[in-house]
């Protein structure tokens, strides 16, 4: 079973790695397992620029950072020592009622009401 059909039905947030790894970003690890993320969420071919990618693509929503998102990325950073960049991408992603997170970062612990999915668990 792969990635895509372990997903929860609902918003899912993709760590910002996730997206530099789809663009083929220099010096990343790299992952199979990408592509049929973006695949899933917009069928269409994607943009040229990055920022294109991140604001015009249909199935994919930029969250903008509330004070209430930096309270708990702070909450975060405190209960858990995730860094300031990890904390305030998770706080978003709870804030936007997502269930799961998808990252590459085997540092990312476990988050209370969000499931981390890492790609490097399903290369095959």
């Amino acid at each position: 079973m792969g990635l895509i059909d372990n997903l929860s039905p609902g918003p899912v947030a993709l760590d910002t790695a996730v997206h530099l790894l789809h663009r083929g970003g220099s010096g990343l690890a790299t992952s199979d397992q990408a592509p049929p993320l973006f695949e899933a969420a917009d069928n269409i071919a994607l943009a040229a620029r990055y920022e294109a990618l991140l604001t015009r693509s249909r199935g994919i929503r930029l969250i903008d950072v509330t004070r209430e998102q930096l309270r708990g990325a702070a909450q975060l950073r405190a209960l858990i020592g995730v860094r300031t960049p990890d904390a305030l991408q998770l706080s978003a992603a709870r804030e936007a009622g997502c269930t799961m997170f998808v990252t590459n970062d085997r540092r990312l612990p476990a988050v209370s009401g969000l499931c981390v999915v890492r790609l490097a668990d399903y290369a095959g």
